[in-house]
């Protein structure tokens, strides 16, 4: 009995159908991944372009075509020779970053939209070299990408690729250049070194002259200072001695207003002529003396009335 039912089922239409409408609805549906497009023909002929996510074809009409990534794609460029505007031959490579924008023409468009982008950076590279001479080639290495990347992006619109950047990994000249260069470099080191040198040197001297200075300035000041110092204590000895002078001859002044102190000039200046008498004997055989100083007494009254005579205009 239930070998007779499978044996039905088996044999029913109904099953068929179904298994048909399975196959259909599995054909019929597609899932697109992220960042990818997917072309569409009918009969050969482009029909639609399928986007991430779910999308519904129709079974054995509708094929996929071409899948295209639209995500970023590196692509090394191969090494190869370039001439500079200065006639030296360079070898040159880089790596290129592009993507495809529109799927239909990088896929109806090009036959090899990778092959052919990979081609064009090579001659514009080799375009854009000949328009620089060799020392700009390193020096502005970036300018040079950026007008890589502008020519192709010119040229490679039909193909419905936008080329984001491209970047030169290596420059290599020819052997004897390098030699040149290496030579160059060190003649402009060695240069730099002696520039250096010549300017510690320079440096060295200036500061040697300018503490010479400054020792001839410290040394005048101290100078000028001591004479200072040496002036004001010359002149403070000065006004010492004058003071004490002073008042030497205050004192002297008031001790000869005293009886006392009249006696005492009475008695110096009886000792001062007799001194002075006897120096003169030894001077000369001949001493003149006037008439009436014929004896130290008469010098004595003569004085006392100079001083007496002095006293009373003072007092008068």
């Amino acid at each position: 009995m239930s070998s007779n039912l499978l044996l039905t089922i088996l044999t029913s239409p109904q099953l068929y159908l179904l298994i048909f409408i399975v196959v259909v609805l599995k054909l019929s549906i597609i899932f697109v991944p992220q960042n990818e497009a997917w072309l569409i023909e009918r009969f050969g002929k482009y029909r639609s372009t399928k986007e991430a996510g779910l999308n519904f074809i129709v079974p054995f009409i509708d094929s996929i075509s071409a899948k295209r990534s639209l995500k970023e794609t590196a692509v090394d460029v191969p090494s190869q020779s370039a001439i500079t505007k200065d006639n030296i031959s360079l070898v040159v490579d880089g790596v290129l970053y592009f993507r495809v924008l529109e799927p239909y023409k990088a896929t109806y468009g090009v036959d090899d939209y990778r092959f052919a982008v990979t081609q064009l950076a090579q001659t514009t590279m080799r375009s854009e070299l000949g328009k620089m001479e060799l020392d700009k080639t390193f020096e502005e290495r970036d300018l040079l990408n950026a007008s890589i990347v502008a020519a192709i992006n010119i040229a490679s619109e039909p193909w419905g690729v936008q080329v984001l950047r491209y970047e030169i990994k290596d420059i290599v000249p020819p052997s004897s250049v390098m030699e040149a260069m290496e030579a160059q470099m060190k003649a402009e080191r060695e240069k730099r070194a002696q520039i250096l040198e010549s300017e510690g040197d320079r440096q060295s001297a200036i500061n040697v002259a300018e503490g010479k200075k400054q020792a001839q300035v410290l040394a005048a000041e101290a100078d000028k200072q001591e004479q200072i110092l040496k002036a004001e204590g010359e002149a403070a000895a000065i006004l010492a001695v004058a003071e004490a002078q002073a008042e030497a001859l205050r004192k002297v002044g008031e001790a000869a207003n005293t009886d006392q102190g009249q006696k005492a000039i009475q008695l110096e200046l009886a000792t001062k002529a007799i001194e002075a008498k006897r120096a003169i004997a030894k001077e000369s055989s001949v001493v003149l003396l006037p008439d009436d100083a014929t004896n130290a007494s008469s010098m004595v009254a003569q004085g006392l009335s100079i001083i007496s005579a002095l006293n009373k205009n003072q007092h008068s």
